[in-house]
């Protein structure tokens, strides 16, 4: 019974994780800088985008757009160019606000689902001093992350399904309209043999009269 109390007070403050999750759809037309600040240092920063569908019909957005992420201090912590559709995670070196710059390269406006969220372990062992709870809660945080990631890859696939049925969508319209310009030049080429058989029977006939 003498060690009940200290069993729940290292369970209730010893380690738990903090996540943060932003998620926004936007429509980019040459280049759209996005901020979200990072309230501690070596917090994960997990990043997904997909860009969903472009302004023209005729136009299946497969140049991408590039993203530049920035540090607190405008360093570049990474980039990456021509890209319909990623993610990436990096550990935040330093706290504060970082910049995610996202570059449009193509004449049409990009719709773009764009995620971030941040991972942050928080200690607190005050109270606790049995060294056998902390792989427990360790485990216990590292569970509930990867939790988190789920719903994070769920939403990066619901944002990829989107963009898949946008380009299904425009590739149908694209056959139609083949379909029917080359059903067009079909029946024009149709009418204009008979015409041309017409006008050749025409002939003969006033060259057998005479």
């Amino acid at each position: 019974m003498m060690r009940f109390p200290t069993v729940l007070t290292a369970a209730v403050v010893f380690s738990f994780l903090i996540t943060e999750t932003v998620g926004i759809r936007f429509v980019i037309d040459r280049e759209e800088c996005l901020s979200h600040n990072v309230e501690y240092e070596g917090d994960t920063v997990h990043v997904s985008f997909v860009v969903i569908k472009a302004e023209s019909t005729w136009h299946f957005a497969e140049e991408g757009v590039d993203l530049v992420i920035k540090g607190p201090g405008g360093e570049e912590v990474h980039s990456m160019y021509d890209r319909t559709s990623e993610k990436y995670e990096f550990m935040a070196q330093k706290k504060g606000l970082y910049h995610f710059c996202f570059t449009n390269k193509s004449p049409y406006h990009e719709t773009v689902d764009f995620d971030v969220q941040v991972g942050h372990f928080a200690y607190y062992d005050q109270h606790a001093k049995d060294e056998h709870f902390k792989p427990l809660f360790d485990q216990i945080a590292r569970l509930e992350e990867a939790l988190y990631n789920i719903q994070f890859e769920q939403h990066w696939l619901q944002a990829e399904n989107d963009r898949q049925a946008v380009v299904n969508e425009k590739m149908g319209r694209r056959a139609v309209h083949k379909a029917l310009i080359e059903s067009a030049a079909l029946i024009g080429a149709s009418v204009l043999q008979v015409y041309l058989l017409q006008r050749l029977f025409e002939r003969k006939l006033g060259t057998s009269r005479v």
